[in-house]
């Protein structure tokens, strides 16, 4: 008897389990072809906004530089569980620049959030359909190294004294546009 009772138990666990994975690979199969690469940010309330962004407007990946902090009870407190519907890799600074060229030949695009010289503004900017979306460091913004590798520059149109948005913000306005600009082919 008892051993018919533990065979239905692992048959149901079976079922949920299978249940959930179909559940997964569906999320999976609707994500958007946006990487957004925030391994140069480090401060948890910027990662932890970011990977809602991207869970709620359906990134494909969010890459941060170390994984551990997916366990700060800060970052749970902002994500609000986002950790556990986006895909979020580790990139290490160290390889952000093997992770674009690898990225770079699988067809994708590589963008910068950045303001230079050659930025062009967001609102004139037509995203490729594959995109990777660098988001610079808190203060200095992108190395010129990582410039280097960018196919484009784009920029947010900023009419204040203030001339700087907080990098969550901006990186959650460009991953809007991005998506209202595929939701509209």
């Amino acid at each position: 008897f008892m051993e018919a009772e533990m065979e239905k138990e692992d048959e149901l666990l079976n079922q949920s389990l299978q249940s959930r994975t179909l559940a997964m690979e569906k999320v999976r199969a609707s994500r958007q072809h946006l990487i957004l690469v925030a391994s140069l940010l480090d401060r948890i309330p910027n990662l932890a906004g970011l990977a809602r962004t991207c869970e709620v407007f359906k990134a494909s990946t969010l890459a941060i530089a170390d994984a551990s902090i997916l366990r700060d009870k800060q970052f749970q407190l902002i994500s609000v569980t986002a950790e556990k519907w986006l895909p979020i890799i580790e990139v290490p600074v160290s390889s952000v620049k093997h992770f674009l060229d690898k990225k770079k030949r699988e067809g994708f695009s590589i963008l910068g959030l950045e303001q230079t010289a050659n930025s062009i503004p967001l609102d004139r900017y037509i995203f490729p359909k594959k995109t990777v979306l660098v988001l610079g460091r808190e203060k200095e913004g992108i190395p010129v190294d990582i410039i280097h590798m960018l196919d484009a520059c784009i920029e947010i149109p900023q009419f204040g004294v203030v001339r700087s948005l907080n990098v969550h913000v901006s990186g959650a306005i460009a991953v809007w546009e991005y998506t209202r600009q595929q939701r509209s082919q």
